[in-house]
């Protein structure tokens, strides 16, 4: 028996070949270990035989019987038939296949067999047209008789030679799986190794082995996660040398004394939370979340004066400039009566700005820096930053964050990430597990709930007659338009097309336009008119949906909105509830899916985020919802956040407690679980592993 490892190339697997290893190669199947993550989409059970006499119509079936002929007709040129008649003393099956010569030497008259397939009737004749089949004496078992691996169809690789290929690489590469999971914890959780599991996810003997076999591959993909945000975790309590600053002074009792408003507890708890963080010799490392005008803004302003009146810098990183501007223009309202100098970032800057802002940080003139990524390029230098913040946290992968870090006045200064987007607790702990996690779970009083209704186009007219109405009251609304695709010039064009709409349909208002191809000074101009009440009516893409606040603003309407995610939906919601007005949001679409009926129904009877992203997270999976596929957080292929809540608080308690008794990893046995490790985190924990 020839032996190959998981890394062996698949042309030299038996079967392939140059032609079929091209055809793999095209979608990134490279290697043996590459073509067992190929998952099956189900599996068939095919243990149960029908008689064929009971066989219907247009159903899927799997008999057993004798080969009583073979046939070959050729109707016309190119194209060769064989008919192959099974019985089993019910009745007669005719298996039919096309222009495959290799089925009537295949098969012997005599020999008993195995067909599945969809049952189709001509005349009287019971059919399957190219059914899978196995002999029933001497089978090697894998397409009949047992529950059956179905494939997805690989271009011109058919799920029938999948089967085959990856139960030779399984047989070739038994007992050569790494074990992740070290063998006590398996055996303490009634886990399969990884050998098994992996041959059981494939090949399982039972609907109860393919279950544990899936129980077993999420506990292993969660517990390596897991164990390697408890290091990152781990880095970060163990360093001491972190800054720490100074308790409150003056500045900062200033700045809650002269707030025209009182915090709520759930603030007052987390800037203490935050404070006590930045005052202690270690890193500060915490996630903040908070739903839709929960206050998180103030919180951040209060532990980036912090840095300042400790003699520091701050920074805030925004993922996109209206955002990043927001930040600016709020943060200089509440902090430079203070005497705080805040300087902006961004991408489409001008030169001149730029070379200002830049001078400034570096010099230390400028205490505040707000900006986009623009804020981690090179040239960007600080004179001693300490705090670095990053809003809608799950938008920047672990590297960008890590860049922003090593501007600071020391590797180890303060990180508070923020996100408005509610993460249910399971989920947060496990793709945030190395942060501490604080949670402000109430609204600020006054904040009104919006009242959510969902129409469909046929209803506009009402929508628009609502809208004049509360306009003529000296209200002000929001339109946004559908998505059109991932274009701005796209986008940009769709929102010109809607103003002068609008401009028909409401005569006498003052519309405004606001979308993501105008200059930054553009769009802070338009923003200054609505806040000023200079503009009735704001039509905008979806760069409103984070950061802006216009108080009067109580009516928004989201057309198209079946084309939004749920928490883009309520992050755009998010925008009106802020003044003393009854507030409203208008969902105008026409969904074709029950998943997006669902969507809009669950915003018509909550506002609660952390209710709507457990919803989110339960339709859309966890990589989804997270906005992550590209932003560096892993995915699960097994591991389900909703189903596995209970395995997921394991895989973490297990993951604490390995690291509590071996910090480094070094104890026997570990190497596969620090390679794997050392992959999924992609280098990151190199320094913290034994190599």
């Amino acid at each position: 028996m020839r032996t190959f490892s998981l890394d062996s190339p698949v042309q030299y697997l038996k079967g392939v070949g140059p032609a079929r290893a091209a055809e793999l190669g095209r979608r990134g199947i490279l290697t043996a270990g590459h073509l067992l993550r190929i998952l099956p989409r189900r599996h068939e059970d095919r243990t149960v035989f029908k008689p064929i006499a009971l066989l219907e119509k247009g159903a899927v079936g799997t008999v057993q019987g004798r080969v009583s002929a073979i046939q070959e007709v050729t109707p016309r040129p190119g194209l060769r038939i064989t008919r192959v008649s099974v019985t089993d003393g019910t009745a007669t099956l005719v298996g039919v296949w096309f222009n495959r010569p290799q089925m009537k030497t295949f098969f012997k008259v005599g020999a008993r067999v195995i067909l599945s397939g969809k049952v189709d009737r001509f005349s009287r004749e019971l059919r399957m047209a190219n059914p899978d089949y196995e002999l029933a004496d001497g089978t090697d078992g894998l397409h009949a008789g047992r529950l059956v691996p179905i494939y997805p169809s690989l271009g011109r690789i058919q799920p029938r030679f999948m089967r085959s290929l990856i139960s030779y690489v399984l047989e070739h590469v038994a007992g050569a799986i790494p074990d992740t999971v070290p063998e006590e914890i398996r055996r303490r959780l009634g886990l399969k190794d990884a050998s098994s599991a992996w041959g059981s996810i494939h090949f399982p003997a039972s609907h109860d082995d393919l279950t544990r076999a899936r129980k077993s591959l999420a506990f292993e993909e969660v517990f390596v996660m897991q164990v390697g945000l408890g290091l990152l975790r781990q880095r970060t309590h163990r360093t001491s040398g972190g800054l720490v600053h100074r308790p409150d002074g003056p500045l900062g009792r200033r700045f809650l004394a002269e707030l025209p408003f009182s915090l709520t507890p759930a603030q007052e708890r987390v800037i203490a939370e935050i404070k006590r963080d930045m005052e202690s010799p270690h890193p500060m490392n915490r996630l903040l979340q908070g739903d839709v005008g929960s206050g998180k803004t103030v919180v951040a302003a209060a532990a980036l004066l912090k840095a300042v009146e400790s003699g520091y810098q701050g920074a805030i990183m925004a993922p996109t400039e209206i955002l990043a501007e927001q930040h600016y223009y709020n943060l200089r309202r509440l902090l430079a009566p203070l005497g705080v100098r805040i300087a902006l970032l961004t991408g489409s800057q001008r030169r001149e700005e730029r070379e200002q802002a830049l001078f400034g940080l570096s010099a230390g003139n400028l205490q505040i820096a707000v900006g986009t990524h623009a804020l981690i390029q090179e040239g960007v230098v600080f004179r001693a930053l300490s705090l670095a913040v990053t809003d809608e946290q799950h938008r920047f992968g672990v590297r960008q964050r890590g860049l922003l870090q090593v501007k600071g006045a020391g590797e180890a200064i303060d990180v508070l990430a923020m996100t408005a987007t509610p993460i249910p607790r399971t989920l947060a702990l496990t793709v945030y597990g190395e942060m501490d996690l604080s949670v402000i779970d109430e609204l600020p009083p006054g904040r009104k709930p919006v009242t959510t209704y969902w129409l469909t186009s046929r209803d506009r007219r009402r929508a628009y007659g609502f809208i004049r109405r509360q306009l003529a009251e000296g209200r002000q609304a929001y339109v946004v338009c559908p998505l059109v695709e991932e274009s701005e010039a796209v986008e940009a064009a769709s929102a010109t097309e809607w103003v002068e709409r609008l401009k028909h349909a409401l005569p006498g208002f003052r519309i405004g336009l606001l979308h993501g191809r105008m200059r930054p000074a553009e769009k802070e101009g338009v923003m200054a008119a609505f806040r000023g009440h200079e503009l009735d009516l704001l039509v905008s893409t979806t760069v409103i949906e984070v950061g802006v606040d216009v108080p009067n603003a109580n009516v928004i309407v989201i057309e198209g909105a079946d084309r939004f995610g749920l928490a883009q939906l309520h992050q755009l919601r998010g925008r009106v509830g802020r003044g003393e007005h009854s507030s409203y949001c208008l969902l105008i679409g026409d969904p074709q899916s029950e998943e997006g009926r669902k969507r809009l129904d669950i915003l018509t009877r909550t506002t609660d985020g952390f209710i709507i992203a457990e919803e989110d997270l339960a339709i859309r999976g966890p990589g989804d919802f997270l906005g992550t596929k590209q932003h560096g957080v892993p995915e699960f292929v097994f591991a389900d956040p909703i189903r596995d809540y209970r395995l997921m608080e394991y895989a973490r308690r297990e993951a604490f407690a390995l690291l509590d008794r071996d910090p480094d990893l070094s104890g026997p046995g570990l190497e596969p679980l620090r390679e794997a490790i050392r992959t999924r985190f992609d280098g990151l924990l190199n320094d913290l592993l034994i190599m």
